[in-house]
């Protein structure tokens, strides 16, 4: 009987010493959030993406910005990745502190972090106009954001000076051989 609540206790004591996650959380994709809107309607959720476009400091303590989960988070296209679609991505709203530190969001030449959001899903909030967004509680960033590499496309650059001076030496053989025939006037206007 002794040994039987012994480990009663510690069985007890690891179970409620183990952290947990949050009650009625779900990690769910971009995709899926998109697609189940109005099914997550107040539910807090999971999320992982890329930041993009800008951050909206705003002054009433929030920040708004993109949160992407398309293909491109995985392999953008400015790292050699191809493309595979459209962009797809939820906007997010979280205090304007979980914002500070983070780098800059994603766009052309520049890769956003990669975070994992955790907040309560709002789908269609009346009091914003309908916008659908996740008001964030907490934020992780599992990949910093960096710049990528540009590299001018050789190929596309040749084409289109070929193109400009084949357009310049056609107008000039053009302009050359232009000649304007005499003004005659009519008689009897």
């Amino acid at each position: 009987m002794r040994r039987s609540s012994l480990l009663f206790l510690v069985v007890t004591a690891f179970v409620t010493a183990t952290p947990v996650q949050a009650s009625g959380t779900s990690d769910v994709t971009v995709a899926e959030v998109i697609q189940s809107g109005s099914e997550l309607d107040g539910e807090r959720i999971t999320v992982e993406g890329e930041l993009i476009g800008d951050y909206g400091f705003r002054d009433d303590g929030w920040m708004w910005t993109q949160l992407n989960g398309d293909a491109y988070v995985s392999d953008p296209i400015g790292e050699g990745g191809s493309p595979v679609g459209g962009n797809t991505g939820i906007g997010i709203r979280m205090p304007t502190h979980l914002g500070d530190d983070l780098d800059p969001p994603g766009r052309y030449r520049n890769r956003g972090p990669i975070v994992r959001a955790t907040g309560i899903w709002t789908y269609h909030d009346p009091g914003r106009q309908g916008e659908s967004y996740l008001k964030v509680e907490s934020l992780s960033v599992i990949e910093a954001g960096r710049r990528m590499p540009q590299e001018a496309d050789w190929l596309v650059m040749i084409a289109g000076l070929s193109l400009v001076t084949g357009a310049a030496v056609l107008w000039l053989t053009l302009e050359s051989s232009n000649v304007t025939r005499p003004f005659r006037r009519l008689s009897g206007i």
